[in-house]
């Protein structure tokens, strides 16, 4: 492993983390087929590392009232993009190329959810993301009454809110240690792939 993945340690073998770490780290690797970047890059920080993937995996991984894995990935991708967040970018730009069957969608919305090709649903749910993770993020009366009638649960709009929330840390992590994207996340969702 280079330290170009980090301006911070990383470990020069996975045999060297804790167990749990090393399980999770090999655990992705088998279903991605490589070891995204972020999990080495938060490796030298045990406890971070195990705070950060349980918070991620709760928010992303917990089945929401109406909120589609697709829109989660929205989420993430039009607050990186506001935040500049070139990892994010892309790393969840192809999970939502994935999730969404769309090609396309993830630089939309990564440049410009307004135009990007979604529905009203959508827009609004975004630029309550944007709210939360660039604004005070307030939940006030306006903001439930539009998000209600988008069709969002009071959940909804917290898993929103905590989305936004989670990966404006994640975004100031990543651009903190200079982590760049897995040249792999470029063509996923985009080009068949290989069995």
């Amino acid at each position: 492993m280079t330290a170009s993945l980090s301006r911070f340690p990383i470990p020069e073998s996975l045999d060297e983390l804790p167990t749990d770490i090393r399980d999770a780290i090999l655990a992705v690797q088998e279903k991605a087929g490589f070891v995204p970047n972020v999990f080495l890059m938060l490796a030298h920080r045990p406890a971070e590392f195990r705070a950060f993937f349980a918070y991620h995996d709760a928010l992303m991984e917990r089945e929401s009232d109406t909120l589609t894995q697709a829109e989660k990935e929205m989420i993430v991708v039009a607050l990186s993009g506001r935040n500049r967040c070139l990892y994010c970018v892309v790393a969840h730009g192809a999970l939502l190329r994935i999730y969404g069957k769309a090609p396309l969608l993830a630089d939309q919305v990564a440049i410009n959810h307004r135009v990007a090709e979604i529905g009203e649903r959508q827009r609004v749910m975004l630029d309550f993301a944007l709210h939360s993770g660039l604004g005070v993020g307030e939940l006030d009366d306006d903001w439930a009454a539009r998000l209600e009638a988008a069709g969002f649960t009071r959940d909804d709009c917290w898993d929103i809110g905590a989305i936004a929330a989670f990966f404006g840390l994640s975004n100031r992590l990543v651009t903190l240690a200079g982590t760049p994207p897995n040249p792999e996340f470029y063509l996923m969702g985009r080009v068949p792939r290989e069995g």
